[in-house]
Protein backbone atom coordinates (compact mmCIF):
# COMPACT_ATOMS: atom_id res chain seq x y z
CA UNK A 1 0.00 0.00 0.00
CA UNK A 2 1.39 3.40 -0.94
CA UNK A 3 1.58 6.28 1.51
CA UNK A 4 -1.33 8.00 -0.24
CA UNK A 5 -3.46 4.84 -0.10
CA UNK A 6 -2.68 4.50 3.60
CA UNK A 7 -3.71 8.11 4.23
CA UNK A 8 -6.97 7.71 2.32
CA UNK A 9 -7.76 4.47 4.15
CA UNK A 10 -7.02 6.04 7.52
CA UNK A 11 -9.10 9.13 6.76
CA UNK A 12 -12.01 6.98 5.60
CA UNK A 13 -11.86 4.94 8.80
CA UNK A 14 -11.66 8.06 10.93
CA UNK A 15 -14.68 9.52 9.14
CA UNK A 16 -16.73 6.35 9.76
CA UNK A 17 -15.29 4.81 12.89
CA UNK A 18 -17.93 2.09 13.01
CA UNK A 19 -16.02 0.54 10.11
CA UNK A 20 -13.06 -0.13 12.42
CA UNK A 21 -15.04 -2.93 14.06
CA UNK A 22 -15.90 -4.34 10.63
CA UNK A 23 -12.24 -4.27 9.60
CA UNK A 24 -11.31 -6.08 12.82
CA UNK A 25 -13.88 -8.80 12.12
CA UNK A 26 -12.70 -9.09 8.52
CA UNK A 27 -9.05 -9.24 9.68
CA UNK A 28 -8.00 -6.34 7.46
CA UNK A 29 -4.80 -5.86 9.42
CA UNK A 30 -2.90 -3.76 6.87
CA UNK A 31 -5.62 -1.13 6.72
CA UNK A 32 -5.89 -1.03 10.51
CA UNK A 33 -2.11 -0.69 10.79
CA UNK A 34 -2.31 2.24 8.36
CA UNK A 35 -4.93 3.86 10.58
CA UNK A 36 -2.82 3.47 13.71
CA UNK A 37 0.27 4.87 11.95
CA UNK A 38 -1.77 7.86 10.74
CA UNK A 39 -3.21 8.76 14.15
CA UNK A 40 0.13 8.32 15.89
CA UNK A 41 1.81 10.68 13.42
CA UNK A 42 -1.01 13.12 14.17
CA UNK A 43 -2.11 15.89 11.86
CA UNK A 44 0.53 18.23 10.54
CA UNK A 45 0.38 21.63 12.20
CA UNK A 46 1.04 23.14 8.78
CA UNK A 47 -2.39 21.90 7.71
CA UNK A 48 -3.90 24.27 10.27
CA UNK A 49 -2.58 27.16 8.19
CA UNK A 50 -3.38 25.80 4.75
CA UNK A 51 -6.75 24.16 5.47
CA UNK A 52 -8.00 24.98 8.98
CA UNK A 53 -11.34 23.25 8.52
CA UNK A 54 -9.74 19.95 7.48
CA UNK A 55 -7.22 20.25 10.31
CA UNK A 56 -9.99 20.76 12.85
CA UNK A 57 -12.02 17.87 11.41
CA UNK A 58 -9.08 15.45 11.51
CA UNK A 59 -8.13 16.51 15.05
CA UNK A 60 -11.71 15.89 16.21
CA UNK A 61 -11.80 12.49 14.52
CA UNK A 62 -8.46 11.46 16.02
CA UNK A 63 -9.61 12.59 19.46
CA UNK A 64 -12.79 10.55 19.04
CA UNK A 65 -10.70 7.55 17.94
CA UNK A 66 -8.66 7.69 21.14
CA UNK A 67 -11.73 8.29 23.31
CA UNK A 68 -13.30 5.15 21.81
CA UNK A 69 -10.24 3.18 22.97
CA UNK A 70 -8.20 3.20 19.78
CA UNK A 71 -4.98 3.44 21.73
CA UNK A 72 -5.27 -0.27 22.59
CA UNK A 73 -4.53 -1.20 18.98
CA UNK A 74 -0.90 -2.32 18.77
CA UNK A 75 0.87 -1.21 15.61
CA UNK A 76 3.51 -3.89 16.09
CA UNK A 77 0.88 -6.64 16.37
CA UNK A 78 -1.18 -5.34 13.44
CA UNK A 79 1.91 -5.11 11.23
CA UNK A 80 2.89 -8.67 12.16
CA UNK A 81 -0.59 -9.94 11.39
CA UNK A 82 -0.58 -8.08 8.06
CA UNK A 83 2.64 -9.85 7.04
CA UNK A 84 1.21 -13.31 7.76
Amino acid sequence: MTAREEELTARALLADQAQIDVFLKEKRWAELAALVRFVRRDVSVELAQTDPALYRQLREQITCFFLRGGDVLSLRKLAALARD
